[in-house]
């Protein structure tokens, strides 16, 4: 079917009405009516399911991780009263416009499009039922996914008008494939769904007693003041006895990951676990790191995750460049480590251990860090795979200094992680 021209098909389940015979179309509601251009304009469509198909539409996108609000349905139902709706490209412009405000949904959102307002034969024009596949979705029991065809054959496809390919995957369990599959081999979808289940986990870091002394039925220590104060009632008698102990508070967490360009296939997911704990968690500091060290805390402290992904991003200005992980260590030695590890903090490495750099002066500096923290952490996302050896002059320089050595390649190895912070000693 052509852009623009007669469109009959495409109209018929773009207003989800049939037609008349004089080229008008039913709508959801009698109030709707649309700009059309040609001799029967003036007529208001009286039927049809053009609002309850904009929803579905709707919940399609926010299954496929395209945020839509009910003000931008709202619009773009305004909007379309302002143009040809026989002309699809016309439609799907402003759909586009109104309801896409990242750049790469753009061609998940054109994909989606004509998935779900494809022109069909009227003795085809079966209802979706939209509804019931988008709530098996987040369950993953069902998976449905768009596959691009490739540019050679986009060309061929728009002229035949064949339809887009939907992927119909059966799975015991999606959840549990997403658990244990490695980063570095998701598709687009998967991360999406990823960064759903990494803003699900609990993190509980070990809890440490600070010097502070609060009020506490059996505590260890007797509470002088208190308990002069509250005998006074008595005469002066010591008949209560309070007691204090020592308050715990949570260890704070701080994270130095490597972006270098050997790190690339793992950098995005790095981040959006950044970003999972410094809002799950009160005390948070985060570090990147190839050829020098760039604090991150405030750039991933905005609400919108996507936002402060970007906002990092721009941040960074040595992304997928060379690693020297021994002078980024250095500097966060001298000009971080003071301020932020002395109240028994967390502290966590991330990088595969692939270093330019000089590996004595790696050493050196992870024994001083290990020094200053309550428990250094190094996660490499390569030790998931089961022929993997520590080989490389980084990693056999920071090994003997880190107190864990652990993968993080998928989210059992997350999970993992979650428990190994929560049993650290007080």
């Amino acid at each position: 079917m052509s852009e623009s021209g007669s469109g009959t098909a495409f109209e018929e389940r773009f207003l989800g009405g049939e037609s008349d015979g004089n080229g008008s179309y039913g709508s959801h509601s009698p109030q709707f009516t649309a700009s059309r251009s040609g001799p029967h304009s003036e007529s208001p469509p009286p039927h049809g399911n053009f609002l309850q198909n904009m929803l579905l539409f709707a919940r399609l996108l926010r299954g496929l991780n395209i945020p839509v609000t009910p003000t931008q349905i709202l619009d773009l139902v305004e909007a379309l009263t302002q143009i040809d709706l026989r002309v699809k490209a016309q439609a799907r412009d402003a759909a586009r416009a109104i309801l896409v405000s990242r750049q790469e949904h753009l061609e998940l959102f054109d994909e989606a499009f004509d998935l779900f307002w494809r022109a069909r034969e009227r003795q085809e024009l079966a209802r979706i039922n939209l509804g019931e596949l988008l709530q098996q979705t987040p369950q993953g029991e069902i998976q449905y996914r768009l596959i691009r065809a490739d540019r050679e054959q986009k060309d061929e496809r728009d002229q035949v008008d064949q339809e887009p390919l939907v992927e119909k995957i059966y799975t015991y369990s999606s959840a549990e494939a997403l658990r244990s599959r490695d980063f570095a081999t998701m598709t687009e979808y998967e991360l999406q769904q990823v960064k759903l289940f990494m803003q699900q986990l609990q993190w509980t870091p070990a809890e440490r007693r600070t010097r502070r002394r609060v009020p506490a039925s059996r505590g260890d220590q007797v509470d002088l003041r208190r308990s002069l104060r509250q005998n006074i009632r008595y005469g002066g008698e010591p008949l209560v006895i309070a007691r204090r102990q020592r308050k715990t508070r949570r260890r704070p967490i701080v994270a130095l990951a490597d972006i270098s360009g050997s790190m690339d296939r793992y950098s995005r997911v790095l981040l959006q676990f950044l970003y999972s704990i410094t809002h799950a968690l009160d005390r948070v500091e985060a570090f990147v790191f190839s050829t020098r060290l760039t604090r991150v805390t405030r750039h991933l402290g905005r609400r919108d995750i996507d936002q402060a992904l970007d906002q990092t991003a721009h941040a960074v200005h040595d992304w997928a460049g060379g690693t020297r992980i021994g002078e980024a260590i250095r500097a966060f030695n001298f000009d971080w480590a003071r301020r932020i590890c002395g109240q028994g903090a967390i502290v966590i490495v991330i990088s595969d251990g692939w270093d330019r750099g000089d590996p004595e002066m790696l050493g050196q500096e992870m024994s001083r860090l290990q020094r200053s923290c309550h428990r250094l952490i190094w996660l490499n996302p390569l030790l998931g795979s089961p022929s993997y050896e520590p080989l490389t002059r980084g990693i056999q320089a920071a090994l003997p200094h880190t107190d864990e050595f652990l993968p993080v390649h998928n989210l059992i190895s997350l999970e993992q992680l979650a428990q190994v912070m929560a049993d650290a000693q007080t």
